[in-house]
């Protein structure tokens, strides 16, 4: 996934704004990682390049 992808992504559960934790990265390229939710506190994991956004 690309950073940009950030803007109009939102936590699935309280429709709160999402934060990149410990990213890797290919270029411009999100590979791995974390994404928390400000409001909530619930983490998903970015696996292969892909959010994993099932609550």
């Amino acid at each position: 996934m690309r950073e940009k992808t950030l803007e109009i992504l939102c936590c699935p559960v309280c429709r709160g704004d999402l934060e990149l934790i410990k990213p890797k990265k290919d270029g411009e390229i999100i590979v791995s990682g974390k994404l928390r939710c400000k409001k909530c506190g619930r983490e998903y994991e970015i696996k292969d390049g892909i959010p994993d956004l099932v609550p």
